[in-house]
C-alpha cells in the first residue's frame, strides 16, 4: 500500500512502494502497489483482514515515549480501527509498557521503554524506511529561536535585530 499524500516523513510513498516492489522482485516475490483517498487509506489500513503491507508513519506530539510505543505497538492497539496496524502483539512487550506508564522515576521508566526495544527490534513487526528532518529558514536578524524536537514552534525567546 503506497500513501496517497506527503507527508514529512514520506514524501513519496508511491516512489518508495516502487522501489519495494522492485527490491522484492530481485528476491522472486511479486507485490502489488495498491493506493486509496487519503481518509479511505487510514481507515482501511487498520482493518484485521487487510492484505499487504501498509506505508505509514508517525509523528509524536508530545515527546513521551509512550506516545510512540503503546499507541503504535501495544496489544490494547490491536483489532478493527486500532493503530497498531502490524495487528503484533506480544504479552512481555506490552507488560513491560504498562509498568513503564505507571512509574514516574526516570531511569526506572528508560530502562522498562529499552526492554521493550528490544522485543521490538528481535520481533520486528515492521520496518523503519526513514526519519525526516525539519528546516525552518530564516532571516539571520532573527536571534534566540530554537527547534523543537516535537516539530511545535514556540517564539517565547526570540528577537528580531533591526
Amino acid at each position: 500500500w503506497a500513501m496517497p499524500v506527503q507527508r514529512p516523513y514520506m514524501p513519496n510513498a508511491r516512489r518508495t512502494a516502487e522501489l519495494i516492489q522492485s527490491d522484492f522482485a530481485k528476491v522472486g516475490v511479486k507485490a502489488e502497489i495498491v493506493s486509496f483517498e487519503w481518509g479511505e487509506y487510514l481507515k482501511k489500513s487498520t482493518e484485521t483482514k487487510r492484505d499487504g503491507a501498509v506505508i505509514l508513519g508517525w509523528t509524536g506530539d508530545n515527546g513521551d515515549p509512550d506516545n510512540f510505543l503503546s499507541v503504535l505497538l501495544s496489544c490494547a492497539a490491536t483489532g478493527e480501527g486500532g493503530a497498531n496496524r502490524a495487528q503484533w502483539c506480544n504479552k512481555e512487550f506490552s507488560d513491560l509498557l504498562a509498568k513503564a506508564k505507571q512509574t514516574t522515576d526516570v531511569a526506572e521508566r528508560t530502562k522498562l521503554y529499552e526492554q521493550a526495544q528490544v522485543i521490538f527490534k528481535e520481533q520486528a513487526p515492521w520496518a523503519t524506511l526513514a526519519h525526516s528532518t525539519q528546516f525552518v529558514p530564516m532571516s539571520a536578524k532573527v536571534s534566540g529561536f530554537t527547534m523543537s524536537p516535537l516539530g511545535d514552534f514556540t517564539f517565547e525567546n526570540v528577537d528580531i535585530a533591526e
